[in-house]
């Protein structure tokens, strides 16, 4: 899923660690994204990575001691004041102490001292310097201040130690500098719950019931949320390695299992809510199998056992949509159809049969429309139609959302 962040421009400091060399990838994923790249180095830094390096991937002059120019906007001031946001990865211990007590000694902490945007810190240092306390209390005071800090992994150091303090991955780092630029106060730490992926009905301990649904609309739908600043949880039967530390995911198996976790945090939620004082939403995006093995076995069943037909007894799956207590929620469902004669009629009969807010249809060709990157999708709601178009699953999840929170009442 690609991330649009045309037209946004994104200054980002490297100071001297050994993980210098991550912020490369970092660059490079927001050239790729559209993002406008401007770099910064502590003079620590051209260590481990050239001013070339940085120079050649972001199509920018690189700003650093040396090259620090009054001629031009290649300076302390005039960085910071094209820069949507800016954020210093890695951040060495000797950065973030000095950074919590307004130090400006080098030409990346001038330039920090001087931006008045948005500011993000990604930490990478030898867990001891982390864990001491004079870091530990510069880290406080640095959130205090409302700068992001993006923590550390805890694995094996490039010295050998094994603790908390390697730089997080690049992805998590670029996920974290986007929600930064994409926030939107309508979705700020609204609880908002998704559920995605095919349900599996178990057979045997080997064999399951499930259907072709890929879950990438679901992931689309949750990542989108989480970038405009929503607190997320998704409900799932898919893998999300791909997906934002932040985004609580829930792992699910079954029909049973998904009505059990979405009932629960929706119940949760309520409390919540009263905190924020912003409707709870839910985007019921999942494809639940409609039917299970009446009695699953343990083991594996055997093929001699069971003969040249097997006649499999099926029940019905609970549903959902109608099983949940929806009052004081606003639910979005999805609905794909392959009857091209009756399908929008049967998405826009959910909304009483299911008492939803909203419907995303989506008109299927078969199987093979199932796992791709796009979607056409028709946003119904009981007073409107409106045609999303076709776009890849990221760009309509943002126009779901859009249209999503007009059902609101505040």
């Amino acid at each position: 899923m690609q991330i649009d962040l045309n037209g946004r421009s994104v200054l980002l400091g490297v100071t001297g660690s050994i993980s210098a060399y991550k912020a490369c990838d970092l660059a490079r994923l927001f050239v790729k994204a559209g993002a406008d790249v401007h770099v910064v180095m502590s003079p620590s830094a051209g260590r481990f990575v050239s001013p070339l390096t940085f120079e050649a991937l972001t199509r920018n002059s690189v700003l650093t001691e040396e090259s620090e120019s009054w001629s031009s906007d290649l300076n302390h001031i005039d960085m910071g004041k094209k820069a949507d946001v800016f954020i210093i990865a890695p951040a060495t211990a000797n950065t973030l102490n000095k950074l919590s007590k307004g130090i400006a000694d080098n030409i990346l902490l001038q330039t920090a001292l001087a931006f008045k945007g948005t500011l993000l810190v990604a930490p990478a240092a030898n867990t001891q310097m982390l864990k001491n306390h004079y870091t530990e209390r510069s880290i406080k005071m640095l959130r205090v201040n409302d700068i992001v800090v993006i923590d550390p992994q805890s694995k094996q150091l490039a010295c050998g130690d094994t603790g908390e303090g390697a730089l997080a991955n690049p992805e998590e780092i670029f996920f974290e500098t986007a929600k930064a630029m994409l926030i939107d106060p309508f979705w700020k730490d609204r609880r908002v719950v998704v559920t995605g992926g095919g349900t599996r009905e178990k057979i045997d301990e080997v064999r399951y019931i499930s259907n072709y649904s890929s879950g990438k609309m679901a992931k689309a739908v949750s990542l989108s949320l989480y970038l405009r600043g929503a607190d997320v949880c998704y409900i799932t039967t898919q893998k999300s390695n791909d997906l934002p530390k932040g985004i609580n995911i829930i792992n699910v198996e079954s029909a049973e299992e998904m009505l059990q976790h979405t009932s629960d945090t929706i119940v949760n939620s309520q409390t919540y809510r009263k905190k924020v004082h912003k409707t709870t939403f839910l985007f019921m995006v999942a494809a639940i199998a409609d039917y299970k093995p009446k009695f699953p076995q343990s083991g594996k069943l055997k093929k001699s056992m069971l003969g040249e037909v097997w006649n499999l007894e099926m029940v019905q799956t609970p549903d959902i949509l109608s099983s949940i207590n929806k009052d004081g929620i606003r639910t979005v469902a999805f609905k794909a159809e392959m009857d091209k004669a009756h399908g929008l009629e049967n998405a826009k009969a959910l909304l009483d049969a299911k008492e939803v807010d909203a419907v995303c249809y989506n008109l299927l060709s078969g199987s093979d429309s199932f796992g791709t990157d796009s979607n056409e999708i028709e946003f119904i709601t009981p007073d409107h139609i409106t045609p999303l178009g076709k776009a890849d699953k990221l760009t309509l999840a943002s126009k779901i959302l859009d249209e999503a929170r007009k059902l609101a009442d505040d």
